[in-house]
Order: C-alpha cells, then sequence, then structure tokens
C-alpha cells in the first residue's frame, strides 16, 4: 500500500491575497466616483432653491385666496396699513371689516422660505392687491434665487 501525502493549502497565504484592493482598483473607483459627483451635484445642489420658490408661489396663492374670500365677506381687500394680519385678526383701525369671519380667513400667516414676512400692497402695482416676497437676499429686485416671487406671477 502506497501512501499519499495530501497537501492542504495554506489558508492564511490565500487570505493575504484576497485581503483587499490593489492602487489600480482603488484609483479607478475614484474616479468614476468624481465623474458622477461633477455631473449629479450640480443639479441636486440647485434643488432646494427651486423648493423654496415652489413653497413661496404656494403660500402666496393661499394668501390670495384668503384675501379674495376677506373680499367677499366685506367687499374690499384688507389696506396696506392693515395687512395681511387683517386675514388672522380682526382689523381695529378703518377701514373696519362689517362681515369679518368669527375664525379669521387664513390660521396663521406663514414666512416666506427665507424666513421673511410675505408684503403686501393695497392696491397693488400688478392687479387690486400685490402680495410677495423678496426672495433670498430679501431686497427688491435681484435674479434667480434672489428674484422677487408675488402674485403676478402665481395667479
Amino acid at each position: 500500500m502506497k501512501l499519499q501525502t495530501i497537501v492542504v493549502p495554506d489558508k492564511q497565504t490565500d487570505a493575504r491575497k484576497d485581503a483587499g484592493f490593489s492602487l489600480l482598483e482603488l484609483m479607478v473607483v475614484v474616479v468614476i466616483l468624481s465623474i458622477l459627483a461633477l455631473v449629479i451635484v450640480p443639479r441636486v445642489i440647485d434643488r432646494p432653491d427651486q423648493a423654496r420658490e415652489a413653497r413661496a408661489r404656494t403660500d402666496i396663492s393661499a394668501i390670495s385666496s384668503a384675501l379674495g374670500l376677506y373680499r367677499l365677506d366685506n367687499f374690499k381687500y384688507p389696506t396696506t396699513e392693515q395687512g395681511l394680519a387683517a386675514l388672522v385678526t380682526k382689523p381695529v383701525t378703518d377701514p373696519v371689516p362689517p362681515n369679518w369671519a368669527e375664525n379669521g380667513y387664513i390660521a396663521q400667516l406663514p414666512d416666506d422660505p427665507w424666513g421673511q414676512p410675505y408684503q403686501y400692497l393695497q392696491p397693488g402695482v400688478h392687479g387690486e392687491f400685490d402680495v410677495f416676497s423678496f426672495g433670498a437676499d430679501g431686497v427688491q429686485g435681484g435674479s434667480g434665487s434672489d428674484a422677487d416671487i408675488g402674485t403676478w406671477q402665481v395667479n
């Protein structure tokens, strides 16, 4: 009878060979991720500004609707001096609304997405009234995310 020798592979040697990635493999992955970042990041970074603008437009529409209800009940819009607060609490300055709704016309006035109160003019420059936000910079005029957003663009 002949004895056979069995060769058992050294598990430590095999494990060391497969333990990690080569420098070349890592460099390829880094290059691919860099290319993806260059393509995707500019598109994603612009999204928060678009979301803020969309929210401002929605808020302005809701405030405009509340102003319409105010006018239906009281036959005129609140004055610039009474402001948008007339939608939440009954004005005490002239002209005092004769048929002001008991619960108001809007639960609370939202601030614009940049943390500033919405502006109100009656009569407006662009219509019977203007409700608007000065945008990200909080200053009249501007372009991009600094542009004013108002009822003249929403309605």
